[in-house]
């Protein structure tokens, strides 16, 4: 049977935005606004591997149906933006469904298109930034960035060959732990529990984790659970890879795992948080017209809680998520682009997955990592400060 076209472009609609990385819950709100625009009566349901259209004739004695087995998004915020514009062209009625579908294939196919030296480029500074972020050395901070680069091109192979993307996480957490604990026989001043996390915090799934809590804080128990399921192994599989490199190191050399003294100035250490805006710009695909938008919101974001810092972590991530759905709201009217674009950068930089994983470490591996002390505690403040945030901010009422 074929299916109707304006129904077509709701399903297309919507895959799109699962593979764009778009929350479930706020995929299903947006749909649904947009069939109730077009006179289309129907209900949507997405979760992480299907998604289940069904859409009602007037008199609801007849339905059709819409089954369909799906990935696992990830986050391309360029691609989301362009599928809203055509959307809102739809509603405006400027294009009709045929033209809009064409022009979303079209988004898909310019989504294929990566830029490898760039992205890699992106792996690598990301990295060292976020190492500068720990406050570490220029030593680590310099091995960080060639470990950056070698995930990538890890991510890259993992394209190529099925075993690769299988293991992936673990693989890339492995060999960057041997290479790193290698290296320390001739670096000695090298941090190498800090250094690990930088080269694989690209991997690190803090936004996942809060993306699914805050699905399940919607009552969108289905997807928020399964995906709450899967940042936590996508986690304990990083960290499988990590011991097991701690493991297998001792066996053929001598590896100290003790905190090195750190020489870097807080100025510096600050200069972090602007590089990793940047470097998640081509990681995340942001249009050009977004990008210093989402670089003001993750340097906002992460400078009022380090300005709050003294109201207690609780307090300081709960008033910095407010801020930045109220400043995503400003940019989006600037820009005329979706706020999830700017929200998504400016959240990042509050999520706790780095402490989770350093959480981790000091329990099972007994490292004393500097300031590794009320991990716990700190990771669960942080998570109920940003989803308070966007609980009371409202942005789980809207598209």
């Amino acid at each position: 049977m074929k299916t109707p076209k304006q129904y077509q472009f709701i399903i297309q609609l919507g895959r799109a935005l699962h593979i764009y990385g778009v929350p479930s819950y706020k995929i299903q709100i947006y749909l649904s606004e947009v069939a109730q625009t077009k006179g289309i009566r129907g209900s949507f349901m997405d979760t992480p591997t299907w998604i289940n259209y069904v859409f009602y004739s007037e008199n609801e004695d007849e339905s059709y149906n819409h089954i369909e087995c799906v990935s696992p998004g990830g986050l391309n915020l360029g691609a989301l933006s362009r599928a809203v514009e055509i959307t809102d062209q739809v509603l405006a009625d400027k294009i009709d469904f045929d033209e809009a579908s064409l022009m979303l294939r079209l988004v898909y196919k310019q989504t294929q298109k990566v830029n490898h030296l760039i992205l890699s480029l992106a792996f690598a500074l990301g990295a060292a930034s976020f190492n500068l972020l720990m406050g570490t050395n220029w030593i680590s901070c310099l091995v960080a960035f060639f470990m950056g680069m070698l995930v990538y091109g890890l991510t890259y192979l993992s394209n190529k060959s099925k075993f690769i993307n299988n293991t992936l996480e673990v693989l890339a957490a492995f060999v960057v732990t041997i290479i790193i604990g290698l290296l320390s026989l001739w670096l000695p001043t090298l941090n190498i529990p800090l250094t690990i996390l930088s080269a694989i915090i690209i991997f690190i799934p803090g936004l996942a984790i809060t993306t699914a809590l805050e699905e399940i804080t919607y009552k969108s128990l289905v997807s928020g659970s399964a995906k709450l399921f899967d940042a936590s192994i996508s986690l304990f599989k990083q960290f499988f890879g990590t011991i097991l490199g701690l493991s297998v190191l001792p066996l053929f050399i001598d590896i100290n795992i003790e905190p090195v003294v750190s020489n870097l100035p807080k100025w510096i250490s600050h200069s972090g948080i602007p590089l990793l805006a940047i470097c998640l710009l081509p990681i995340f695909q942001v249009r050009r017209k977004d990008m210093i938008y989402g670089v003001l919101t993750s340097i906002i974001s992460y400078s009022v809680t380090v300005l709050l810092a003294s109201t207690g972590i609780l307090i300081s991530t709960f008033i910095g998520s407010i801020t930045v759905v109220l400043v995503s709201n400003l940019f989006a009217r600037i820009t005329q682009s979706p706020r999830h674009v700017f929200i998504t950068q400016g959240i990042i930089m509050l999520v706790p997955g780095s402490k989770a994983f350093i959480g981790i470490s000091t329990f099972f591996l007994s490292t004393p990592i500097e300031n590794a002390s009320n991990l716990g505690s700190q990771i669960t403040y942080i998570l109920m400060g940003i989803i308070g945030g966007l609980l009371f901010s409202g942005s789980f009422n809207t598209k």
